[in-house]
C-alpha cells in the first residue's frame, strides 16, 4: 500500500495554475508520490495538469469526478482520465434527492450502464462515502444497496465519515474486500465536544486496526484527506505522513 493526497485538503492553494504547481511541488517535497486529483481550479486542461504533475513527479492515481458526469459524459471522462494517468474514476457523492432506496438503485443501474466501457479503457469505477449512505432501509445501508446495484463497482470508504455514520471503519473496508483499492484516510478528534479532523494518528480512530484492515481488503492506495483540518493544511499533510510511517506505511 501506498499513501497519498487527496487534493481537495489543499483546494484554497489550487486555485489558479500558478498555485498549483507550487502546491504540488511542496506536496512532492514532503515526500508524498501520489494524488488525487479533486478540486482543482486551474489549470481545467487535463494536458496542462498532467505536465504539472510529471514535472513535480508525481503520479495521479484518481479523481474525484460528479455523478451527472461519469454518467452522461462517459467518453470525455475516460479519455481525461487516461491522459492524466489514473487508475480510477471516483464519485464523490451524489444530488441529495437520490440518498433514499430508490435513488442508490437508480445510480447502480446508472453506472452498470457505463462501467463496461469503463473497465474495457482500462480504469476502475468507484464511488466514495459520507455518513449518509449508512442511513439503513429495511436493514440494508444505503451503500450495500448501491453496491449491490452494480456488482463491478469498488467502494472509496473514507474512514472518517464511516465512523460518522456510526460504522466501523475496519468493518467496511473488509466488508468489500477486492472492491476497494483506495481508501480516505482521514482521522476523527473531539475539540469542545465537537468532531473534527486532526492529522491522521492525532485523532481517536484506530489505525492499527484500519491498516490491517486495508492489508486484508488490498487496498492499493491510502489517500490522506481532511476536509477542514485542525492546523495549517500543509503541516496536517505532513504530520500526517510522519504518523503513517510510524505504522509501517511508505508513501
Amino acid at each position: 500500500m501506498k499513501v497519498g493526497v487527496q487534493l481537495y485538503t489543499l483546494r484554497d492553494f489550487t486555485k489558479t495554475a500558478k498555485e498549483t504547481a507550487e502546491t504540488l511541488k511542496k506536496v512532492k517535497e514532503m515526500g508524498y508520490n501520489i494524488v488525487q486529483v479533486s478540486a482543482v481550479g486551474e489549470p481545467k486542461d487535463a494536458k496542462e495538469l498532467r505536465k504539472l504533475l510529471d514535472d513535480n513527479g508525481l503520479i495521479a492515481v484518481s479523481t474525484h469526478t460528479g455523478y451527472e458526469a461519469i454518467v452522461k459524459e462517459t467518453e470525455k471522462v475516460i479519455e481525461e482520465h487516461k491522459i492524466l494517468g489514473c487508475e480510477a474514476i471516483i464519485c464523490p457523492g451524489l444530488p441529495m434527492e437520490l440518498h433514499n432506496k430508490e435513488g442508490y438503485i437508480k445510480v447502480g443501474k446508472d453506472f452498470s450502464k457505463v462501467i463496461g466501457k469503463i473497465k474495457e479503457s482500462g480504469l476502475i469505477l468507484g464511488y466514495h462515502n459520507h455518513g449518509i449512505e449508512f442511513e439503513r432501509y429495511e436493514g440494508k445501508t444505503g451503500l450495500e444497496i448501491l453496491m449491490e446495484s452494480c456488482p463491478e463497482l469498488e467502494a472509496e470508504i473514507d474512514t472518517y465519515w464511516v465512523q460518522y455514520g456510526g460504522g466501523d471503519p475496519a468493518y467496511w473496508i473488509k466488508r468489500f474486500k477486492d472492491r476497494v483499492s483506495e481508501v480516505h484516510f482521514k482521522d476523527m478528534g473531539i475539540i469542545r465536544n465537537r468532531q473534527v479532523m486532526p492529522p491522521i494518528g492525532e485523532g481517536n480512530l484506530n489505525w492499527e486496526r484500519i491498516i490491517e484492515a486495508c492489508k486484508q481488503a488490498n487496498v492499493k492506495y491510502c489517500l490522506v484527506e481532511m476536509d477542514a483540518p485542525t492546523i495549517e493544511p500543509f503541516e496536517a499533510l505532513r504530520i500526517s505522513l510522519i504518523n503513517l510511517k510510524k505504522f509501517g506505511l511508505e508513501a
